[in-house]
């Protein structure tokens, strides 16, 4: 008899190396983690979309 999974969770930590130093995590590359970050939304965004259409495509 086959198991039927209803929800999968999944969790991750992001943490910062140790060795790294504080000076790469000021307030320059907060700006970089921002467009970074948005760069990633806007590449799920596009998928996301890109499944639907195809989806009502069919």
């Amino acid at each position: 008899m086959p198991i039927e999974i209803r929800e999968l969770v999944i969790k991750a930590m992001v943490a910062q190396p140790e060795g790294a130093s504080s000076a790469t995590s000021g307030s320059g590359s907060g700006n970089n983690n921002t467009s970074s970050s948005e760069e990633i939304i806007n590449a799920c965004v596009e998928k996301i979309l890109h499944i639907l259409k195809e989806k009502n495509e069919r």
